[in-house]
């Protein structure tokens, strides 16, 4: 019997007939059920060597090969929060077994637990892995097409000064800080929690984002305005490499109990951390920054991504609004076309 018991599970370990060795946990305490599974694995492998078959994938594979090959990616720790959550729906499920109307059970469910938008991303990943098991790794023959809600749009979710402060008022020391700096910059929640002394610049008034901390894999510099460099000043000295701490630690994560208790103190409605960087872009708008400069600031990688702030700016075309100011004016006579 080719099955050792580790940690109170059982593991399968055999030898393949190509010469390959396969060691796998069962993820079963069961010994009768983990050697059902060492069993079919190795008739599997059998038939892989010598009919010619493919060998059966499941999604659980094809989640690890994903990682391996996504390593690089920004936002893989997102990636990686959404298989965990999908494992409970897709774990040890044969990829070809899994069909349009499980996708739209599992779109269903997350949609029930956060909303139709964050469903769309999770699907969207999953969708993804779908395809490259089939059209990149060939293994599966097909990919089922994916359930998705319908896309709708939203406004851009920022807050007024006065609300800002009011929530400012209602955090603990160290994220009220944060959210100053996040305000002062546009940085993304990941960039203001790992922001490192080295990176920063006082006498200049520049701090870097360097490409392997952005999530379009290129490198911004941050102008520092006066907002920015005063939070700067008060925390300088604190800790010797991490800017925002908490009790002499790095904060990682900024959706806190008391942020969400200031939330909800305050009164805003569908309101998250991410949507300071919404404000700040929807300030500058409104103060006249040109588009392509807020852009450039805020590190998008395409002008398209920061339009969502032009009905928040028209004051390059009031001077085209004023070429007909007077056509309509009080007693003008209209022009006749005809005598």
């Amino acid at each position: 019997m080719a099955i050792k018991l580790r940690g109170g599970v059982w593991w399968i370990d055999f030898i393949a007939p190509d010469g390959t060795r396969v060691r796998k946990s069962s993820r079963t305490s069961n010994p009768r059920a983990a050697q059902e599974l060492h069993d079919q694995l190795k008739a599997e492998s059998w038939r892989v060597q010598h009919l010619g078959d493919k060998p059966v994938r499941k999604w659980d594979d094809a989640v690890v090969q994903w990682l391996k090959e996504k390593g690089h990616k920004a936002s893989l720790e997102k990636d990686k929060e959404i298989f965990r959550w999908a494992d409970a729906h897709l774990r040890g499920k044969v990829l070809s077994a899994i069909d349009r109307p499980l996708l739209h059970r599992i779109l269903e469910a997350k949609a029930g637990d956060s909303g139709q938008a964050t469903a769309n991303r999770y699907m969207a990943l999953i969708r993804a892995v779908l395809r490259r098991a089939c059209e990149v790794w060939e293994w599966t023959e097909r990919v089922p097409r994916a359930p998705m809600f319908r896309a709708q749009s939203r406004r851009v979710r920022w807050i007024t000064v006065e609300e800002s402060e009011r929530l400012l008022s209602k955090l603990p020391e160290h994220q009220a800080e944060m959210m100053r700096f996040a305000l002062a910059t546009g940085l993304r929640q990941r960039n203001v929690c790992r922001l490192q002394w080295k990176d920063l610049d006082l006498v200049r008034r520049c701090a870097w984002v360097h490409p392997d901390q952005s999530k379009t894999r290129k490198a911004i510099a941050v102008p520092l305005n006066v907002d920015a460099v005063a939070v700067l000043e008060r925390l300088k000295g604190r800790h010797a490499e991490f800017v925002f701490t908490y009790n002499d630690h790095a904060v990682w994560q900024v959706n806190t109990k008391s942020w969400r208790k200031a939330v909800a103190e305050v009164g805003l409605v569908d309101f998250r951390w991410h949507d300071l960087r919404h404000t700040w872009a929807s300030r500058h708008a409104q103060a006249g920054t040109p588009l392509n400069v807020v852009q450039e600031m805020g590190g998008w990688r395409s002008y398209e991504m920061v339009l969502r702030y032009s009905h928040l700016s028209a004051e390059h075309l009031l001077n085209h609004a004023e070429r007909i100011a007077g056509s309509n004016s009080r007693g003008a006579v209209p022009q006749s076309c005809h005598n």
